[in-house]
């Protein structure tokens, strides 16, 4: 296959105004949009906000960062820039992970190919031309032979629908579409209302300045410490050197993380060893003490106890007061059956004199006032809200644009009882429309796996041209296997007997009452070997054929190179 550029750049009789539309230019698709000006395409990236970065443009809160290791996190696709550019911490903070993307799309000449301010509201299938039409809010109308949705798994925020919700008077964020400006929290009472990842760090920031903070808890989770630090200058080099060693662990572990499961049974060890084995862990830099666990954490029961008791252990040991430190604790689910945030202090946050901890499985909020919080149990004043509610994950970016395929077909309706697709990239009945790190694909640490996904359509699409075609679809009875392979793998885990948004709930909508299955959560490496066979054996799940129009078939974008 050729990734060279081809002809078209040069001039195209094609009747299409790009052979490619992308749909956002967050951290996959500015790595798509990078790959296909490389090979050639006439590519136009569409992207709602008015910089690149994706999710680290949006989520602009106190406390953003990442919790898996910079140095895994950013790409692999270009040695110079990898040396280039220098991370200052471990675990990088929004800022300075918005200069790296930015840094990215000038170093390769990105934004020139990118319309911002657009949001794409609707794709529709143009079956005569075996193409598509994409339409953005502004208007516009642009005509391709394929598009590509790079709209990112947690992109579209969700809010509780609380009665008065509008009426509050006093400002209002949600952690997602944080304000682009600098919000004090000094001499205000604030509440934060939900605790998962972005409420644990935003929390920790609030709870510095803040005359007064109100935690609103809904679900409590298994918090682990970051424990991050900065990286010194002369430990540059040395780090550096490690990358290719770090990206190969990445490529080749179960979750895309540096790190890998431990192969052997949490019952191996003794009960002083297995106990020295989680300290580490926890004081480890990172999400180790979730990816390197034992094997069987996740899957058998007896085992995913002994360390939820651990963590419930080191929760009580952090927080003075013994009621408060009971809410904090989860008892419902087990430890790494739903997301773990990292937190730097989180627990330590109670114990300040300005902080209260309020329950809602207790206490729910009944509505909100112009000033006020109102619970079944209190009332309470606050100056300011912010929502860490979360984002209605997976299908929810998708479900927000028009996208209709064959005959009309809404994608949106097709998903109604949960999404089904072959590899997470491809939906039967939607030709030329790919999804890299879709729905039912295998996600961790999202750079490498978004790396492979890319490349992923990028030998699909070089595979295509190198034969002549123009037009692809899957399968239905494959996108139906992999579905039901996905569903099946998912049943026998832990994680897909517990309510969160990985297994569809998304607690601020109504009727959210049937577990469903919008990622793989299998094993990467499983994920990696079924793409890999898919590829090797010549693509026989899709179906491909010669461009029909005789105005597009003498395009010299579509002629293979030889």
């Amino acid at each position: 296959m050729t990734h060279e550029k081809d002809a078209c750049t040069r001039g195209c009789a094609d009747s299409f105004d790009y052979d490619v539309v992308l749909i956002g230019a967050g951290m996959g698709g500015l790595y798509q949009l990078y790959r296909l000006k490389e090979a050639g395409y006439r590519v136009l990236a569409l992207e709602a906000a008015e910089g690149v970065g994706g999710v680290w443009h949006w989520n602009r809160y106190p406390g953003a960062r990442l919790d898996s290791e910079a140095y895994s996190y950013g790409y692999t696709f270009s040695n110079a820039l990898q040396e280039e550019w220098n991370w200052s911490e471990h675990f990088a903070g929004q800022p300075e992970l918005l200069r790296y993307f930015n840094y990215v799309a000038d170093r390769f000449d990105l934004r020139r190919h990118i319309r911002f301010g657009n949001l794409v509201t609707a794709a529709h299938y143009l079956e005569d031309e075996q193409g598509w039409a994409v339409t953005t809010d502004k208007g516009k109308r642009y005509t391709c032979r394929y598009v590509i949705a790079a709209v990112g798994p947690l992109t579209l925020p969700s809010l509780p629908p609380f009665p008065g919700r509008d009426s509050f008077a006093g400002e209002t964020c949600h952690t997602s579409r944080w304000p682009d400006r600098e919000i004090s929290f000094a001499g205000k009472s604030v509440a934060v209302i939900g605790t998962g990842a972005t409420g644990v760090q935003v929390i920790q920031e609030v709870a510095k300045t803040a005359e007064r903070l109100i935690v609103f808890q809904r679900t409590p989770n298994y918090c682990a410490p970051l424990n991050n630090a900065p990286i010194a200058a002369d430990e540059q080099p040395t780090l550096k050197a490690r990358y290719p060693e770090i990206a190969a662990a990445c490529r080749s572990s179960n979750g895309w993380f540096m790190y890998d499961t431990d192969p052997r049974s949490i019952f191996d060890l003794a009960d002083e060893e297995r106990e020295v084995f989680l300290e580490k862990l926890y004081n480890d830099p990172g999400i180790g003490i979730w990816k390197a666990n034992f094997h069987d954490i996740g899957t058998d029961e007896a085992a995913n106890t002994v360390v939820s008791d651990f963590i419930r252990r080191k929760i009580r040991e952090r927080v003075r007061d013994p009621d408060v430190a009971e809410r904090l604790v989860p008892k419902t689910f087990g430890f790494g059956t739903r997301r773990v945030p990292l937190e730097t202090r989180y627990y330590e946050v109670y114990n300040q004199a300005n902080v209260q901890l309020v329950d809602l499985t207790e206490t729910p909020i009944d509505r909100i006032t112009p000033t006020s919080i109102v619970t079944t149990g209190d009332e309470f004043e606050v100056d300011m809200i912010i929502y860490a509610t979360g984002f209605d994950a997976v299908t929810g970016s998708f479900n927000r644009i028009d996208i209709r395929g064959v005959g009309g077909v809404k994608l949106k309706d097709r998903w109604e009882s949960g999404p089904s697709t072959f590899l997470g990239v491809h939906a039967a009945g939607f030709p030329n429309f790919f999804m890299p790190g879709g729905p039912l694909a295998s996600l961790g640490n999202f750079t490498p796996a978004m790396e492979y996904s890319v490349d992923w359509v990028m030998d699909l699409l070089g595979y295509m041209r190198d034969h002549g075609f123009a037009y692809v679809d899957v399968a239905a009875a494959a996108e139906q296997a992999w579905t039901d392979l996905v569903r099946d793998r998912q049943s026998g885990l832990l994680i897909g007997r517990v309510k969160s948004w990985i297994t569809g709930f998304n607690s601020n909508s109504e009727g959210t009452e049937e577990f469903r299955v919008l990622l793989n959560t299998g094993s990467a490496k499983d994920y990696r070997q079924s793409c890999d066979t898919v590829r090797r054996n010549g693509y026989p799940e899709f179906e491909f054929s010669k461009v029909e129009s005789p105005q597009s078939a003498l395009s010299p974008c579509l002629i293979p190179r030889h």
